[in-house]
């Protein structure tokens, strides 16, 4: 529970900021989010796996976007298992920056940051390799300079051939290029480029799925936190493209389900929690009904069973 609390905690801090950006209705599911929660256990306890809630689901609840970061792992990991076994592809994991800007042009550098990336895609030797791509908006906060930091995590999906294929192959270097031409910003020194070497590779997933900003950073103080919200709300923050897009609603129709793990813990009980002022209180542990156990044991994982940071 040490995680949920901490969350929590930090809902209750993005209460005080973020009155004044919403409706009173809005702010009460937010302050009401996760005061409840049941999770199924098994018989020793240690494994749990949470299994009701009221969520608000809020982009910049802590709690909602932990818990969204963790299925959008899930749902990344299993595209790139399907296209890797069924198209035959391999991928490159791309990761764009350019210099920090200030909060007051931190909106403009996003909207230059997407007509850039676009521009990315459309050069003729990009569009020849890349098949498709998963790509996730990120912004971090400098506390020391008071800057932002907005960058994308890529995902490209490539034809095996695109290693060892001296026509296809984009180096490092020659992408750094098309990055400074396509932002038309020579002042960018770097650009990291891997190629992923496992689609179950944990460090890539993460970095593509986690939260496109993070709490510790948002929550710095009421100024930082405007300058997030007023930046990245209504923002679309992963955007599916080619390959991946098609795998992704494949996903959401449930057509990847035999890609998916069965969760091999059985549970038999239920926990109840409850939320005090600055912990959860277990209020009531209950075995549950043989019919029951029958219903959510030997499902398949669904990102509430997959740890996270």
């Amino acid at each position: 529970m040490e995680k949920y609390t901490e969350k929590k905690l930090r809902n209750q801090l993005l209460q005080t900021f973020i009155g004044k950006h919403v409706t009173d209705s809005t702010l009460l599911r937010i302050k009401e989010c996760n005061t409840f929660m049941l999770f199924l256990a098994d018989k020793t306890l240690e494994k749990t796996k949470l299994h009701g809630a009221n969520s608000c689901k809020h982009r910049f609840c802590p709690v909602c976007s932990w818990r969204k970061s963790r299925k959008n792992a899930l749902k990344i990991s299993i595209l790139m298992q399907y296209l890797k076994e069924e198209e035959n592809k391999e991928f490159v994991f791309l990761t764009l920056t350019a210099p920090n800007v200030k909060a007051d042009e931190l909106d403009d550098e996003i909207q230059h940051y997407n007509k850039s990336f676009k521009r990315l895609m459309e050069r003729k030797e990009v569009k020849a390799a890349v098949k498709g791509y998963v790509r996730k908006l990120e912004v971090t906060y400098n506390k020391e300079r008071d800057d932002y930091h907005p960058h994308f995590h890529v995902v490209l999906a490539v034809n095996k051939s695109y290693f060892t294929d001296t026509k296809a192959y984009i180096t490092r270097n020659r992408w750094l290029e098309l990055w400074q031409k396509s932002t038309k910003n020579p002042l960018i020194t770097q650009v990291d480029v891997r190629k992923v070497k496992h689609t179950d590779n944990k460090k890539e997933v993460s970095e593509i799925a986690k939260y496109s900003a993070k709490d510790s950073d948002y929550l710095q103080n009421e100024k930082v936190f405007d300058a997030f919200y007023n930046t990245l709300s209504g923002k679309r923050l992963i955007v599916y493209s080619g390959l991946f897009k098609d795998a992704s609603r494949m996903y959401e129709n449930k057509e990847l389900e035999k890609y998916k793990e069965i969760d091999p813990t059985q549970y038999i009980f239920q926990l109840f929690f409850h939320w005090g002022q600055t912990e959860y209180i277990q209020t009531e542990q209950k075995l549950m009904t043989e019919e029951m156990q029958k219903e959510v044991n030997n499902k398949m994982l669904d990102g509430e069973n997959i740890e996270g940071e």
